[in-house]
């Protein structure tokens, strides 16, 4: 009796191995080598190379479409072209899924995306990140209206998701129409140059349309997204470099709404003097530098994570770890425009506000910076509208935050830049801070055009006139007097005194007032 009941057990835990190695294979050995013949990996090589080694954990891996017509009842390959399932980065949970090109080219059909939505719902219901690994040809056209409506349950999820959990979408191929926009409603966007490319309308269809002739990569290239439109975060020359910073960011961030970053001892003493900022920062407040120098000096052992270090580089926004714990950096950059804030730069730092400020994550706004960009462009094209983005997202923040002025801080710019009158918690200052409505030459031609327009010597006088306005009230007591700054520290100090204020505002703690959700300028 035991024999007899025995074997057929056998058989069937055979077949359950054979059919798990014929998933994992995939179709067959030449798609594996056309698809590494792009410069690709296969979508199990890249979940090997974000997760810990051996910590996968694959679901639904003998799912088939149920989908007939147009030969699709002869086809029905296991995992129907998406691997789903969670696994650990630094030894923390975190959810994937990954498009098998091999397979219909990774397009969605409905089976396809019912496995999306469960790990989704996974990844929410566990408080975990989630990470898609994208290589996919859109809609599959042969299941028509479902497979559109599989991309309407991603959509809303992402959304559900957003502020919950970190998403975090990896361009590793094509991403077209309605597809790229569930990548547009994560946090993250990675891109990898020459194979992954993002746009609503290929190249075919803008030449039809519009007559404008253009690759694909020339259209939604990663270099383009990087660089122009601002949709990626990041762009590398190849996918392992770019899974790699993948890990890199999820050891920055908690693991859902509800935790905080994981904090990481440092070596670097909290107590460290930062006397070369002073060497990097001139006084002269129009000569450039790079706030880069400054971030890598202040922070632990140097080291950050920068988002869209290509686009809007007149704001750098990063991710350091302050005495081991995270922390967002919103900082003006004077060698590009003079770190003037502009439409692009206001959008960008006010995503990263919203972000950091979501996910428990406090903030340090360096503030070196001369207005808004003056222009018809600017104006006409909604500087009011864009620039209120980042005011509504440091108002809006209820997370520790820190302004430090560095050099220069005029008009609205110093307001929008987190100052104390829009909820900064404290505002430090260095010596050389010069925080007006205008720089000293401008509101002198305004407030004594008449006296220099009269004068014998107009040059002198203005001169003059600028001097007194620098004297009293660009000094960089002014504002310290009046309570807008809370310190004037010598810049040695920066990073002890930037540690101590965290330290003391760990704990803080602000409600909103009792509403559905605001209304943010779009």
């Amino acid at each position: 009796m035991t024999t007899d009941t025995a074997a057929p057990a056998g058989d069937r835990l055979a077949e359950l191995a054979r059919l798990k190695e014929l998933a994992a294979q995939g179709p067959d050995e030449q798609a594996t080598a056309r698809q590494h013949a792009k410069g690709k990996l296969t979508a199990r090589e890249r979940i090997d190379l974000l997760l810990d080694e051996g910590s996968f954990h694959e679901i639904e891996a003998l799912r088939r479409h149920r989908a007939t017509g147009f030969g699709l009842e002869h086809k029905r390959p296991h995992t129907d072209g998406v691997i789903t399932g969670w696994g650990t980065v630094h030894g923390r949970t975190v959810f994937v899924y990954a498009h098998d090109f091999r397979i219909f080219g990774g397009a969605l059909g409905e089976a396809h995306a019912q496995k999306i939505h469960k790990v989704m719902d996974l990844a929410l219901a566990a408080g975990a990140p989630l990470v898609s690994l994208n290589d996919g040809a859109g809609a599959r056209i042969q299941e028509g209206v479902t497979a559109l409506a599989g991309y309407g349950g991603i959509f809303q999820r992402n959304t559900r998701a957003s502020g919950v959990i970190p998403q975090i979408s990896v361009m590793l191929g094509p991403c077209a129409g309605g597809a790229a926009y569930s990548p547009a409603l994560t946090d993250f966007v990675f891109m990898v140059r020459e194979t992954s490319q993002m746009f609503i309308t290929g190249p075919d269809v803008v030449k039809a349309v519009t007559g404008e002739e253009i690759t694909q990569n020339g259209l939604g290239g990663a270099d383009v997204h990087a660089g122009v439109s601002g949709v990626a975060a990041l762009a590398y020359d190849d996918e392992a470099a770019c899974l790699e910073d993948v890990r890199f960011l999820l050891s920055l961030l908690p693991s859902n709404n509800r935790e905080t970053a994981p904090h990481q001892p440092s070596a670097d003493p909290a107590d460290r003097l930062t006397e070369a900022l002073q060497e990097i920062v001139p006084a002269n407040a129009n000569q450039a530098y790079d706030i880069r120098s400054v971030i890598e000096e202040i922070v632990d052992d140097g080291e950050y994570f920068e988002t869209q270090p290509g686009w809007a580089t007149n704001i750098v926004c990063a991710l350091v770890r302050l005495d081991g714990h995270v922390t967002g950096i919103v900082a003006n950059q004077p060698a590009a425009f003079a770190g003037v804030l502009d439409i692009h730069a206001s959008e960008k730092a006010a995503r990263f506000v919203q972000f950091c400020d979501a996910f428990a994550i406090p903030l340090v706004t360096l503030v070196d910076v001369p207005g808004f960009l003056p222009g018809v462009d600017q104006e006409h094209g909604g500087i009011i509208r864009h620039g209120a983005k980042l005011l509504y997202a440091y108002c809006n923040a209820t997370v520790p935050r820190v302004q430090l002025i560095l050099r220069k801080a005029y008009g609205g710019a110093y307001i929008v830049m987190d100052s104390r009158s829009i909820g900064a918690d404290l505002s430090l200052a260095w010596p050389t801070n010069e925080i007006a409505v205008m720089g000293a030459e401008g509101a002198a031609n305004v407030i004594f055009r008449r006296e220099i327009a009269a004068a014998d010597d107009p040059d002198a006088v203005r001169a003059q006139k600028i001097k007194e306005y620098q004297a009293e009230l660009m000094n960089p007591y002014y504002a310290a007097e009046r309570g807008l700054v809370d310190d004037v520290i010598d810049p040695a100090e920066t990073r002890s005194a930037l540690i101590g204020a965290l330290t003391m505002l760990r704990s803080k703690y602000a409600d909103l007032p009792s509403r559905k959700h605001g209304n943010p300028p779009v």
